[in-house]
């Protein structure tokens, strides 16, 4: 059953929905049985699963 989370402020980052941290099986095994993995971070968000929004520009003057 999904979990209700906080609203956020913040966009979910586009390149990763959201999973910014992965974990992926190389298929390997270790001496005990046990697969080895590797864990992925997301380079857009850096990991975090939301990013910035965009910066608006504001007209000054005339």
């Amino acid at each position: 059953m999904p979990q209700h989370t906080p609203a956020q402020n913040r966009p979910v980052c586009q390149h990763c929905d959201g999973f910014a941290t992965v974990t992926i099986t190389t298929g390997t095994r270790n001496p005990d049985g046990s697969r080895q993995t590797l864990t992925a971070t997301c380079a857009a968000c850096n990991g975090h699963g939301h990013t910035t929004p965009a910066a608006t520009l504001a007209r000054t003057g005339r």
